[in-house]
């Protein structure tokens, strides 16, 4: 007797949801799930539907144990329909916490599903300090902010579908239940693990190369990051360009808001790179998330969906597409902003959601970041940036310009003493300057693993 038992992922087109169906018989059969199977859309209805699979996998236990199958230690591992039940029932709440009620759905090209959410229904406002709250208005941009060459609205792939959000809502990206299947488990999905963030981090995996300034009281940075598509090589590993605005200790009271653009095959199931946000109050362990998957940042842009793909993207030695960022602090209400492009506000981190940068910043870095797992034994070669070290310069190299800073006067300043670090230089780099054209830059990047990054 050679039976499985099979709970098989399947999506209709269109639909909200991935729905399972069942099938028992003798392996290598072809299973197909027929349009007369029931839907599901709801917590409540997967833990009914891990129900009937919980009678039918016992059942089938049954069966093996009277069989043939003697001391196969497969056939003999046991049971446990209580762990299925409870991750079933974890996963459908956090489905439900993340996904709220739609006005309007686009599909996008890339197969992501944008839904148009009322802004007073977003996530963040599940949040106790921001109930029966509403979003705030814009504030005063710091001085020497120059708002020409606004963003166009194209530059995501949903967007090119020529469909938009209404005014009063903001466009979420959809996740499924794939999307939190691939986390290491449903309580992590939408956090970045680090075991240790100090910058030297040859012991957790995680490797820099980055410019940055400290010692003074920051309040905000801005800058301009071309966009690559970087390989990853595999789905644990994510390769990232961003800002980060920090304040407290490398340890477990640091505080961090960051934002630019990653490719993370886990976070997204696929390869494009997405424009994302983070933040963490706690050193990444309670606190904080990405994008809009916990409650945190205010979304108040109808445009712009965070986690969604960018496009275009650069080439090497061709076109160079790049994108504008600005964080700073809100001198009037102590909130940190977000601006994308040159003029376009996306949203808001509320002051309380932190320690120290309830005050100010006492760092800003600007740079790469990606995942060495070391999954083959060897260093890995998933790529930062474009792929290329720094030396090759403008057209094949990744870089930020017009690197600024906020001081407390709500002032764009230049970089002082700008300093840069790579953790592993072999494997990626780093490079800075400053001209007339792009004031501060830096070039940065590699391929990682090759004969001097084994």
């Amino acid at each position: 007797m050679d039976l499985v038992v099979g709970l098989f992922p399947w999506t209709k087109p269109n639909s909200r949801t991935t729905n399972y169906c069942f099938v028992v018989g003798r392996r290598h059969q072809q299973h197909k799930c027929e349009e007369t199977h029931t839907y599901f859309s709801s917590s409540s209805s997967i833990i009914t539907l891990l129900v009937h699979f919980l009678l039918l996998a016992s059942l089938v236990s049954s069966a093996y144990s009277t069989s043939e199958i003697g001391n196969n230690p497969v056939a003999n591992q046991s049971f446990r329909p209580e762990e299925e039940v409870h991750k079933f029932r974890t996963l459908g709440t956090r489905l439900d916490q993340i996904n709220k009620p739609s006005v309007k759905t686009i599909q996008s090209p890339d197969g992501d599903i944008i839904d148009c959410v009322m802004s007073h229904q977003q996530l963040a406002f599940d949040h106790p300090l921001l109930k029966d709250k509403k979003p705030l208005d814009p504030p005063e941009r710091p001085n020497g902010h120059n708002k020409l060459g606004v963003l166009s609205e194209n530059f995501q792939l949903w967007s090119l579908s020529g469909e938009s959000c209404p005014e009063g809502t903001i466009p979420i990206r959809r996740t499924t239940e794939q999307d939190i299947l691939r986390a290491s488990s449903v309580s992590e999905f939408g956090k970045k693990i680090i075991r240790d963030v100090r910058r030297d981090t040859s012991s957790n995996g995680h490797e820099h190369a980055v410019g940055y300034v400290s010692g003074d009281q920051y309040y905000g940075a801005k800058a301009s990051i071309n966009v690559w598509a970087p390989i990853v090589e595999n789905q644990y590993e994510f390769s990232l360009s961003q800002l980060w605005v920090i304040s407290g200790s490398f340890g477990d009271d640091l505080n961090t808001i960051e934002a630019g653009w990653q490719v993370s095959p886990e976070l997204y199931g696929d390869n494009y790179p997405r424009f994302f946000t983070y933040w963490t109050s706690d050193a990444y362990q309670a606190t904080g998330c990405y994008n809009l998957l916990c409650s945190g940042f205010v979304q108040t842009n109808n445009k712009i969906a965070i986690g969604a793909a960018i496009s275009p993207t650069s080439s090497y030695g061709g076109g160079q597409f790049d994108i504008s960022i600005l964080i700073w602090k809100d001198p009037k209400h102590g909130n940190w902003w977000l601006e994308f492009g040159s003029g376009n506000l996306v949203g808001y981190w509320p002051s309380f959601l932190f320690t120290h940068l309830g005050d100010h910043a006492s760092m800003v870095q600007f740079g790469g970041e990606v995942v060495n797992s070391q999954s083959t034994g060897s260093h890995t070669s998933t790529q930062m940036g474009s792929g290329n070290f720094a030396e090759e310069g403008f057209g094949k190299a990744s870089y930020f310009r017009n690197m600024q800073v906020v001081d407390w006067e709500n002032n764009l300043i230049s970089l002082p003493n700008l300093k840069v670090l790579a953790d592993h230089p072999n494997c990626y780099d780093i490079q800075g300057g400053f001209n007339n054209a792009w004031g501060n830059y830096i070039y940065y990047g590699g391929p990682g693993r090759n004969v001097n990054c084994p």
